[in-house]
């Protein structure tokens, strides 16, 4: 009876807490402006076609037709074709698969492990938050580009290689925001009462404290989702990313500078594709922080 009455009252807390929590309380308000519902249109769409673009309507983006190189964007060709006759629509389409692969899994990956390791530090601290926070802050010490461009360089340019790379890298930012946010709430109410009905580390850390660490990371995803898309169109450019043939954004811009002057839209098309959906990465991001800081909540 007096366990059952324990787990009664710590699930009467928890759903005190989940009611007045900030993820909830932001949630109930949420709110996106028309600039950030467009940026999820967006990323909605390019995400479908980039998905299924085996399946869609389009060219083969390696077949090269000489006949049909420099045309411009017509009824026929939609964004036209490059140097060497290659429909732009689809080299744009198959190009979306690499950047939002790259970003999608080199931020949820870093996300899941570095709110482990943030909840763990803000949680127990002591030695075990000195050691977590000992090794992100040499990791943060570290540029960044240059180890990118070094295990690029020497592991071969490869999805799997970029997604390690830039995912180690951006393990020290969830561990700080993890961490913070942590600090922030183990000290709260809810999990004091929780601790003292006898609640275990791991339920406070899982029911109470990390429904709370979600939010912001969440947002952080979105955001460096928009980092990681720039940074491998930068490595992309530079040759080290995913090499030719196959289409990405920044071997498209790259492939198109020695036709600035007569052809720009070789260029300018990938170019826009990557500013558009950075955009609205950014819009998205920046509406979700807006919505969940309890700042600007009207309670």
């Amino acid at each position: 009876m007096t366990l059952q009455r324990i787990d009664t009252s710590l699930d009467t807390i928890s759903a005190d807490r989940e009611y007045f929590a900030p993820a909830n309380v932001a949630r109930k308000r949420l709110r996106l402006g028309w600039g950030a519902w467009l940026g999820v249109v967006w990323i909605a769409g390019l995400t479908f076609a980039a998905a299924s673009a085996a399946w869609l309507p389009l060219p083969d983006p390696l077949a090269v037709h000489i006949v049909d190189r420099y045309v411009s964007p017509s009824a026929e060709f939609w964004l036209g074709t490059d140097q060497i006759g290659r429909d732009m629509l689809a080299r744009v389409v198959f190009g979306a698969r690499v950047s939002l692969t790259v970003a999608l899994f080199a931020s949820l990956i870093p996300a899941v492990l570095g709110t482990v390791l943030g909840m763990l530090a803000g949680y127990c601290r002591g030695r075990s938050e000195a050691g977590i926070m000992g090794v992100t802050d040499t990791i943060l010490a570290f540029p960044g580009i240059i180890l990118a461009l070094l295990v690029t360089a020497y592991a071969g340019a490869t999805i799997f290689n970029l997604v390690l790379v830039l995912g180690f890298l951006g393990v020290p930012i969830y561990t700080r925001i993890a961490r913070a946010t942590t600090l922030a709430f183990a000290q709260r109410e809810f999990v004091l009462a929780a601790r003292v009905l006898g609640a275990t580390h791991l339920r406070i850390m899982c029911r109470e404290l990390l429904p709370n660490v979600f939010i912001p990371v969440a947002v952080v995803i979105v955001l460096g989702m928009a980092r990681l898309i720039v940074i491998e169109g930068i490595l992309s450019f530079l040759g080290l990313s995913i090499p030719p043939p196959t289409p990405t954004w920044g071997n498209m811009i790259a492939g198109g500078v020695g036709e600035l002057a007569f052809h720009p839209y070789i260029s300018f098309i990938p170019a826009a594709a990557m500013f558009f959906t950075v955009f609205a990465l950014n819009a998205v991001s920046d509406a979700l922080r807006k919505a969940t800081d309890l700042k600007e909540i009207a309670l």
